[in-house]
């Protein structure tokens, strides 16, 4: 049963689908008409700690920072929308307005790096969520944290699709100076239909080439990942985007193709559904090709990549692309030798 029938004005999703982990859900009646609540709620969440570890072959980074669960951006693809789960929330409207909050994280990182076992690595921030995502102009808790990061001079790789970011070139700059800072800005499209659609409450493109000027303007090294590519909806930007964003100042380029794991499958065909009917047939199929019948390939090194034809097509047009808008294929190594394990008489030896 398709999940919705319309979306709600500045909401990536329009309905809730069932919590795979939840053996009892309520399905309202179509009929009555019963109002959703769209509103963002904010939780808040005490862990008593806040790294997550990653053991995953195809990522980069093995240890991370989410200051928050959830992300009222309201991406429509979005692959972390499945976490909410855990949570007992749904992946749907749950996702983007029932959000969590880690009041307690910059402590909770202060006595992580100062203890004696914290080998030091680049930190992903985030990873998961959109540490800028719009509640961070309320709770700051990602300033916080670089605060707590440049007082150890932790190496640091940021990723956000916010303009947001701007508001710390401060932090950041004084990392880069260490070379303890790098940062990766999500672009998708230059269409700004396209982009107010299919990521309501995320940043214009406008906005995000800006703070790649300005942030690398302060010194600070930007990429651009091109995430996702929706074959059929996007793919043919690409060398629009990397052009106007090596324009703009960004360093290095990657690109991902879309991942649907579990209920984005559905929620992803209902905005196409809704949105681009004329291309969702298109869209739906040219997925399926690059990954054997499915929408979603959950191994290692194949779910945010691809084989076959049309797969092999964006791959060559993006390194074509890229190597015309001389952008590099990875960022700057970040060092380890400047951190400082505080509250420590001695310098760290790493």
């Amino acid at each position: 049963m398709s999940s919705i029938a319309s979306g709600p004005r500045g909401r990536g999703t329009g309905g809730s689908p069932v919590n795979r982990f939840e053996p009892v859900h309520i399905e309202p009646d179509p009929e009555l008409g019963v109002p959703r609540d769209v509103r963002t709620r904010i939780f808040f969440d005490r862990s008593r700690s806040v790294l997550s570890r990653n053991d995953s072959p195809d990522i980069s980074f093995e240890t991370s920072l989410n200051p928050y669960r959830g992300c009222e951006h309201g991406c429509s693809y979005c692959y972390a929308r499945p976490t909410h789960e855990y949570l007992g929330f749904s992946a749907g409207l749950d996702f983007e307005t029932r959000l969590i909050a880690k009041p307690d994280a910059p402590e909770l990182l202060r006595k992580a790096l100062r203890q004696p076992s914290w080998r030091p690595q680049v930190l992903a921030m985030s990873g998961v969520t959109d540490p800028y995502q719009p509640i961070e102009r309320q709770f700051r808790i990602t300033r916080q944290c670089l605060e707590v990061i440049r007082e150890h001079r932790q190496p640091v790789a940021v990723i956000t699709k916010s303009g947001l970011i701007t508001r710390d070139t401060d932090l950041l700059a004084e990392l880069a100076r260490h070379r303890a800072a790098q940062v990766m800005v999500s672009l998708t499209t230059l269409d700004t239909h396209l982009a107010r659609a299919m990521e309501p409450r995320a940043a214009q493109p406008r906005a995000r080439l800006r703070a790649i000027s300005e942030l690398t303007a302060a010194g600070i090294p930007v990429g651009v990942n091109l995430a996702p590519i929706i074959p059929g909806l996007n793919d043919h930007e690409i060398p629009a985007l990397l052009a106007a964003s090596a324009a703009a100042g960004a360093g290095w380029a990657a690109f991902l193709i879309v991942r649907l794991p579990h209920a984005v499958r559905q929620l992803f065909d209902d905005w196409l559904a809704l949105h681009y009917p004329d291309r969702r047939h298109k869209v739906l199929s040219r997925l399926r090709a690059m990954r054997n019948g499915q929408l979603s390939d959950p191994r290692f090194g194949a779910r945010m990549r691809g084989s076959g034809p049309f797969y092999e097509q964006i791959k060559d047009l993006f390194e074509l692309a890229r190597r015309r808008a001389k952008l590099s294929e990875r960022g700057p190594e970040l060092a380890i030798e400047a951190f400082v394990r505080r509250g420590s008489r001695q310098l760290s030896l790493f």
